[in-house]
């Protein structure tokens, strides 16, 4: 039976009126569900897996604080504000550069990374507004981490991760934006062990029964390699279907299994997947329906869609990420390359492979002159107030097959922001940050040597059912 209804608590207890259900489960919807879930239990409707108390436990920031505390786990430093003096205070004491964001909201509805304290006065009143009297949460924004997304499944008692998800794009792009790989690619033993112990401890404390998701970040201090956690949401995640393609593992049925109180052990589900080939997920972004909008990822999610590729090398999986959200990644042409002062080693690295596969270079003064010292071959292009020609009249001409633009500025007015517009308008790929431009560099140098190939899923997961049966 389907209903069409708004999901607030008066219309879900009319269709529980009509249809007497044994329970409901709120774990599939995403943060909705999980707002009407004490409301419901309230009116005596049987929440089915994971408790009401345990939601939110999870979504209550104090009450996480000290379980993280109790099971040594370490979070960015963070502070709850519900008046402007109070922001301000918590900025204070939490530095720059800090993340606002309002509590109970969806896809990172108004969340914004501050770096002065201009744009913490702006971007707090923003988000006061958009909570409607819930706090606004404040924290440390860890820059030069790499973000991980967990998704795990636990019956009570046994837990299992299911899938363990680097993101291609450092922490700070929202994580239904980022492209991100299963198994993780540039992650080593130690961390992904240190991940699973500490999912286990949470799933176990918070007796989560179903799906949960985490998200984590890596941040290298003083030599090591510290974890820290960022989220952690008592439900199934956007990125269940991706992990359960990836694995073969049809985690949907296994949790909703599971929370009709069918153990782990019964459906023989005890041990993580992993698979054997690699899974990109990228993302789909409407922007070319926006003309003028400025394309530069953040903490709020801009994305609606995703795909995925698929291959036994990171590189070629990228490349079909790519292709199948509409990025054709050129084989010859004109790359202009524009980065902030942070990108500039890495991307010499970079131009040097490009030059090498046969590209022309074309970038602006100060990126030019950089890439002039390492000795790589580049045409300088003025700067939109340098006068013409300049990008945007190479753009018009059909000059440029790709640009590569990481942000020092963000906005539509911005020079940068007018070009990265440009390129969307004139259907030309435009990659902002610094890690999808090593990835692409990668895929790029692949295309050369190997052939993209067609596979069914079904017919690569009967593959290796076949395989592990012969063993």
């Amino acid at each position: 039976m389907l209903f069409f209804e708004p999901l607030t608590t008066e219309d879900v207890l009319n269709i529980c009126d009509r249809v007497q259900p044994d329970g409901v489960i709120v774990q599939f919807g995403g943060q909705t569900p999980l707002n009407l879930a004490r409301a419901l239990e309230s009116a005596g409707v049987n929440i089915i897996g994971t408790s009401v108390d345990t939601i939110e436990d999870a979504e209550d920031r104090e009450k996480f604080q000290q379980l993280l505390i109790r099971l040594n786990l370490k979070q960015p430093a963070n502070g709850i504000a519900r008046t402007m003096a109070q922001a301000r205070a918590e900025a204070a004491k939490i530095g720059f550069p800090a993340l606002v964001r309002p509590s109970f909201v969806l896809g990172g509805r108004a969340m914004e990374i501050c770096y002065d304290q201009s744009q913490l006065e702006r971007f707090v009143a923003e988000a006061f507004i958009v909570a409607q009297g819930q706090p606004v949460l404040i924290d440390r924004f860890l820059e030069d981490a790499i973000e991980v997304d967990v998704d795990a499944i636990s019956d009570g008692h046994q837990v299992v991760v299911a899938g363990i998800m680097e993101h291609i794009e450092e922490a700070g792009v929202h994580s239904g934006d980022s492209a991100c790989v299963i198994p993780p690619y540039s992650l080593q033993g130690p961390i992904l062990n240190e991940i699973r112990e500490a999912t286990h401890a949470l799933a176990r404390k918070l007796k989560v029964v179903g799906l949960m998701n985490i998200q984590y970040a890596i941040k290298k201090e003083d030599g090591q390699q510290n974890l820290y956690v960022l989220e952690v949401n008592p439900r199934a995640s956007r990125t269940v279907p991706f992990v359960s393609k990836a694995t073969g593992i049809p985690l949907a049925k296994i949790a909703a299994k599971v929370m009709t109180g069918v153990t782990l052990a019964e459906l023989g589900c005890e041990t993580e997947p992993i698979p054997s080939h690699v899974s990109i997920k990228e993302s789909v972004f409407p922007f070319r329906k926006f003309v003028g909008v400025d394309i530069v990822l953040g903490p709020e999610m801009r994305s609606t869609g995703e795909v995925m590729g698929i291959s036994e090398h990171f590189s070629i999986a990228f490349a079909k990420s790519q292709l199948a959200a509409g990025t054709v990644l050129p084989m010859s042409g004109t790359i202009f390359i524009s980065v902030a002062p942070p990108a500039k080693e890495h991307m010499v690295g970079l131009a040097k492979r490009l030059s090498a596969m046969g590209y022309r270079l074309m970038a602006t003064e100060g990126t030019a002159q950089r890439l002039e010292e390492a000795g790589i071959e580049v045409q300088h292009v003025n700067k939109l107030q340098e006068g013409q020609p300049n990008l945007l009249d190479y753009l018009v001409d059909g000059a440029i097959q790709l640009i590569m633009n990481t942000p020092s500025g963000k906005g539509a007015r911005t020079d940068e922001g007018k070009i990265r517009s440009a390129a969307v308008a004139r259907g030309v790929p435009c990659i902002t940050t610094i890690q999808a431009a090593d990835a692409a560099v990668r895929a790029m140098e692949a295309l050369r040597t190997e052939e993209i190939t067609v596979q069914a899923l079904q017919d690569r997961f009967a593959s290796l059912v076949e395989d592990k049966s012969t063993r």
